[in-house]
């Protein structure tokens, strides 16, 4: 499953990585990665960074909180 495919693919939310990229986020909310970034800036969408680049990772739960959409247990 590809969340930045640019066709009209449903993106079903069972298919998304626990652990989003910005590009994945962005792509999946249709904003800029760029708005990604500023929205970690300023708390709205806490990122977890990884490796020594400190790459940004967003959780699943997070960003679906942010979409109004509670993930079933």
């Amino acid at each position: 499953m590809s969340v930045n495919n640019k066709s009209t693919k449903k993106i079903s939310l069972d298919d998304l990585p626990d652990l989003m990229t910005i590009r994945e986020v962005a792509d999946l909310l249709r904003i800029s990665p760029l708005t990604i970034k500023r929205w970690g800036k300023k708390g709205k969408l806490p990122a977890i960074r990884i490796n020594s680049r400190g790459d940004r990772r967003y959780r699943k739960e997070v960003v679906l909180r942010l979409l109004g959409v509670e993930e079933e247990k």
